[in-house]
């Protein structure tokens, strides 16, 4: 069976396509990066608005995925060639001289915010409060009670009375939810331009999954450092991140310990103390009641007594010398 001749191209290639499939590579030869983004579901102005954010920084490319192929396979650099695997429909590139990663990162700060439409994933709660709207009565009645809120007229306009959640983190978003937040201008969607693969001439590399969520890298860094926290604490290992931890920890035993002891030694004191009082009171009690005994009426008594031992005395000194003159 003979083999099935390919179709003969009628119409030549227009010269703006071949400029472009020229610029495209000598832009890839002379950067560091390009990265493929998606632009699918981006609005033209939000494009716009984020491009000029961007300007200085990076260049923008869109073009159609022939196009940038044909770019790709006209320059000899070995892993370049793996980039073209990751170029489908919707897509831009994106040149710039600074890291696969750090341009991602930059990608990542210059989003914009965005309606939510039908069967959108809603990236956080989506509360609405209690207050006045800009809404004259009419359909938007029913279609905010739809949601759960509770609303009433307000010189000629709408008043939410009670606020409520309309959808949750994570949920797809109903077609009546999206259409009360268009009316009430609620933004919460995020669009811009999304990273699929990028290829670093330094490292002659191409990096597939380079969408950074810094809040959610944040997040987790948070979580795991805690953790390690947790088990130095646990396994009693000394860095300077848990020896404040240690010495608080030390600090507070020793206080406990220093109540614990020295109440006990407060006790004791106060029993020492009363019973040196009380044994003072029992002195002074003795000593009092000997100078009670001794009387004056007591005192005059052993004087006299003193004087009648004398008189006897010299009596019997007398009797002895009578006697001894008698001899």
């Amino acid at each position: 069976m003979a083999e099935k001749e390919k179709p003969i191209r009628e119409k030549s290639i227009p010269d703006y396509k071949k400029d472009l499939v020229v610029e495209i590579a000598n832009k890839i030869k002379s950067n560091r990066t390009v990265l493929v983004a998606s632009t699918k579901s981006l609005p033209a102005s939000q494009f716009q608005k984020i491009k000029k954010s961007l300007r200085g920084k990076v260049e923008i490319i869109v073009a159609k995925k022939s196009i940038i192929l044909r770019s790709i396979s006209g320059i000899e650099k070995g892993a370049l060639q793996n980039l073209k695997k990751q170029v489908g429909a919707d897509v831009c590139l994106i040149f710039s001289d600074v890291g696969a990663f750090e341009l991602s990162a930059l990608l990542g700060d210059n989003q914009s915010a965005a309606k939510a439409k039908a069967r959108d994933i809603a990236p956080l709660d989506i509360n609405i409060e209690a207050g006045p709207t800009d809404l004259i009565p009419g359909p938007a009645i029913s279609e905010l009670g739809s949601v759960g809120l509770k609303v009433t007229v307000e010189n000629g306009k709408l008043t939410i009375k009670q606020g409520a959640t309309i959808v949750k983190e994570g949920e797809i978003i109903k077609e009546n939810v999206a259409n009360v937040m268009g009316k009430l201008n609620i933004t919460p969607m995020k669009v811009g331009f999304i990273p699929i693969a990028a290829y670093d001439a330094e490292d002659d590399t191409v990096y597939t999954e380079i969408k950074i969520d810094k809040e959610g890298a944040l997040q987790e860094l948070r979580e795991s450092v805690g953790k390690a926290f947790g088990f130095a604490v646990g396994v009693y290992y000394v860095v300077k991140e848990t020896v404040k931890y240690f010495i608080s920890k030390a600090g507070k035993e020793e206080n406990a310990l220093e109540k614990k002891v020295g109440g006990k030694g407060e006790d004791e004191g106060e029993k020492n103390a009363d019973g040196g009082e009380r044994g003072g009171e029992k002195k002074e009690d003795k000593e009092g009641d000997e100078k009670e005994e001794k009387t004056p009426e007591s005192e005059g008594v052993e004087e006299k007594g003193g004087e009648k031992s004398a008189k006897k005395k010299k009596e019997e000194e007398n009797s002895e010398e009578s006697k001894e003159k008698e001899k």
